[in-house]
C-alpha cells in the first residue's frame, strides 16, 4: 500500500492555528508589566489631549489682529500681562493690544489666538515689540489635536511596545486589560542528553533545543516551564506530560523522539496520556516529523530532534501558534520577504526547504540570500551564522544565482 502523501507546511500551520481559534481569557496588568502583552479588549481614552489650546513654542499669546500690520521696519507694540507656563497657567484674558509670556505646553490664555514666537519678539520692561506678524491659531495646539475623550485609540490583538504604552498612559489608563500569557511546558527527550555543565558521556550530547525553543516562545508572547530531560522510558516520560498538565500548560512542546523507531517512545507515551492525534509528518525540511495533537485543552507539538530541525519548527509553527493565543489576528501572516539568489540551487522535490543563508544588502534592489553549502540539520554553527532562511516550494525548478527569492528572517 502506498504510503499517504505529506501534509504541506501551510496546512500543517492552518490545522495548528485551528487550535487557537480563540485567544486565552483575559486579565488586567499594571502598565509598567504590560510591555509585550497583547490588548484583550479596545482601549478608549479617558480624557482629551490636550485638554485645552497649549502653545506648541516660547513666545507671547495675543490676538493675531494686533499684529497684523507688524515688521520689523514697523513693530507693534503690546502691554505684558502676565506669564503662563505648563502647569501654572494665566487665569485672565487677554485683550486688544496685550500680550501674555507664555512656554512650551503652557495653556494659551482665553481672548489670545496665536504664539508670536520669542525669536520674532523684542521685550523690554513691561512691553514686547512683534516684528513680525502670525496668522490666527499659528503655533497653537488646539484641544484634542492628539486625541478627544472616547477615542478607541489602541485595539484588541494591539501589541505593546514603548509607544502604545506612553499612549495608554496619556489615555490615563493605570492598568490595561490584556490576554494571558500562553503557558509553554518545553520537554526534552532522550537518554543521549544531559544538561549544559555536565561533562557528557562518549555516547551523550548536551542538551540545546530547549533553550532556542523556549526563546522562541517567550519572544512570541509565552511563558515556559522547562520540565527538564525524560529519559527514553514509558515511566519518565508519562511523568513529564502529566507535570505539563498539572503546571495548566496550554501547550506541550516536545523535542525528540516523535518519530517510529525502536527508541521514539514519546508519541506512544502521549497517546497513553489520552493524546487526540492531529497529523504526524509533514512535506518540511529540515522538520519532517512534526506532531500535533491535543490532551484535553492542551495543545501538543512534538518537534523534531535535530536542532536546525526542531528551530526551524518552532519558527514556522510554534511562534505563529503561541501568537495566536495572545490574540494576533496576524499570526498566521506569510513571514517571508523577496530576494534574490546569491548562488544557484538544483531542483527540489516533494519537500518545502528551508535553507540556511546569509542575506545581505547590495546597496541598490532586493537583498541578496545566499544559501550555505552545508545544510546538515545537526549544525548549529551554520544556524548561528544565518540570517534567513531561503524558501523553496515543493518541486521548484532549478535556480540560479540572481533568480528572485523568498526568505525568512532569523
Amino acid at each position: 500500500m502506498a504510503p499517504s502523501p505529506l501534509l504541506s507546511v501551510d496546512e500543517a500551520l492552518a490545522r495548528i492555528l485551528a487550535s487557537a481559534r480563540e485567544p486565552l481569557p483575559a486579565q488586567d496588568v499594571a502598565l509598567e508589566d504590560a510591555l509585550g502583552r497583547r490588548l484583550a479588549a479596545d482601549l478608549v481614552a479617558r480624557r482629551t489631549q490636550p485638554p485645552c489650546p497649549v502653545s506648541a513654542m516660547d513666545g507671547y499669546a495675543l490676538r493675531a489682529a494686533d499684529i497684523a500690520q507688524a515688521s520689523a521696519q514697523t513693530p507693534v507694540r503690546l502691554k505684558v500681562i502676565g506669564a503662563s507656563a505648563a502647569g501654572h497657567g494665566f487665569d485672565g484674558r487677554v485683550n486688544a493690544g496685550e500680550a501674555v509670556r507664555i512656554f512650551t505646553g503652557a495653556p494659551v490664555p482665553e481672548g489670545a489666538d496665536c504664539i508670536l514666537i520669542q525669536e520674532d519678539a523684542q521685550a523690554g520692561d513691561g512691553v514686547v515689540d512683534a516684528l513680525v506678524s502670525e496668522p490666527e491659531g499659528h503655533y497653537v495646539r488646539r484641544a484634542g489635536l492628539d486625541f478627544s475623550a472616547g477615542d478607541a485609540l489602541l485595539g484588541a490583538g494591539r501589541l505593546l511596545g514603548p509607544a502604545e504604552l506612553a499612549l495608554a498612559a496619556a489615555m490615563n489608563h493605570p492598568t490595561v486589560r490584556v490576554t494571558r500569557k500562553p503557558r509553554v511546558a518545553v520537554l526534552a527527550t532522550g537518554d543521549e542528553l544531559v544538561r549544559p555543565g555536565v561533562e557528557p558521556g562518549r555516547d551523550q550530547i548536551v542538551a540545546s533545543n530547549n533553550f532556542a525553543v523556549g526563546a522562541y516562545a517567550r519572544l512570541a508572547g509565552a511563558d515556559v516551564i522547562d520540565l527538564g530531560i525524560a529519559g527514553d522510558d514509558f515511566p519518565a516520560l508519562e511523568a513529564a506530560i502529566r507535570r505539563a498538565r498539572d503546571a495548566q500548560a496550554d501547550v506541550l512542546v516536545t523535542l525528540g523522539g516523535a518519530s517510529v523507531g525502536d527508541h521514539d517512545l514519546v508519541q506512544t507515551a502521549l497517546a497513553r496520556e489520552g493524546m487526540q492525534l492531529g497529523f504526524w509528518r509533514i512535506a518540511l525540511r529540515p522538520g519532517k516529523p512534526l506532531m500535533h495533537g491535543r490532551i484535553g485543552d492542551m495543545r501538543i507539538l512534538g518537534l523534531p530532534g535535530n536542532p536546525v530541525s526542531a528551530i526551524v519548527c518552532a519558527v514556522l509553527f510554534l511562534a505563529p501558534l503561541v501568537r495566536a493565543l495572545t490574540g494576533d489576528a496576524d499570526a498566521g501572516r506569510d513571514p517571508s520577504r523577496p530576494a534574490v539568489l546569491g548562488a544557484d540551487l538544483p531542483q527540489n522535490d516533494q519537500r518545502q526547504d528551508y535553507l540556511r543563508a546569509t542575506i545581505e544588502g547590495d546597496g541598490a534592489g532586493l537583498p541578496i540570500a545566499t544559501p550555505f553549502t552545508r545544510q546538515d540539520s545537526s549544525m548549529l554553527g551554520v544556524l548561528a551564522r544565518a540570517h534567513g532562511l531561503i524558501v523553496r516550494p515543493p518541486h521548484a525548478p532549478p535556480a540560479k544565482a540572481g533568480d528572485p527569492c523568498r526568505f525568512v528572517p532569523l
